[in-house]
């Protein structure tokens, strides 16, 4: 890695109106209850976090296309320019697009690929499921706005240590962690 580079590992999840339903406490013998709308939603959330430090950022996005993921590496880009970034991203097509790769080299951002479907490579999906876990199981908001806003809330709400926890960089097992400790 470069002196002034920084190393983030990138994901996406997407959220829906409609909450997935999990196991909860309700009165004994009775279903329990969640009320429902009928019409669904659907927002992409962008993510990536820095394994180092803990820093991350988000983007919410009506889809998941190579645009959205553009529009994205921008916002990245933003956040970091002057230095060298290096991003962890898995195979969808959003991230292969040959224009995502084209601006990703324009703007300065290295890609490196992760094995294919192997997400328990990648820290975000722990942070997603945590959050979706604690923000969005078995309630339905009244917007897809509040939704999202309450769930990066929750994900920006983490301290840097606690993201790193929550995520697995600081396990002994962390599969990056000599990469880390050589480069960083």
């Amino acid at each position: 890695m470069p002196k002034r580079g920084v190393l983030l590992v990138e994901d996406e999840t997407d959220l829906q109106l409609f909450p997935p339903l999990r196991a909860m406490w309700w009165q004994k013998g009775e279903p329990a209850r969640v009320l429902l709308s009928g019409r669904n939603e659907r927002r992409v959330v962008f993510g990536c976090m820095n394994p180092v430090s803990g820093h991350r950022l988000f983007l919410a996005r009506t889809r998941q296309r190579a645009e959205d993921f553009q529009a994205f590496l921008r916002e990245v880009h933003g956040h970091y320019r002057g230095r060298d970034v290096t991003m962890l991203v898995d195979g969808d097509t959003s991230h292969t697009a040959k224009s995502s790769q084209d601006l990703a080299r324009r703007l300065g951002i290295r890609l490196l690929w992760l094995p294919k479907r192997s997400p328990e490579l990648n820290p975000m999906e722990s942070l997603w499921g945590q959050a979706k876990d604690a923000i969005c199981v078995n309630w339905q908001y009244a917007t897809m706005t509040e939704q999202v806003k309450a769930f990066v809330a929750q994900l920006s709400g983490l301290s840097n240590r606690e993201a790193l926890q929550t995520s697995g960089v600081l396990s002994e097992n962390f599969w990056l962690k000599p990469v880390l400790s050589k480069n960083f």
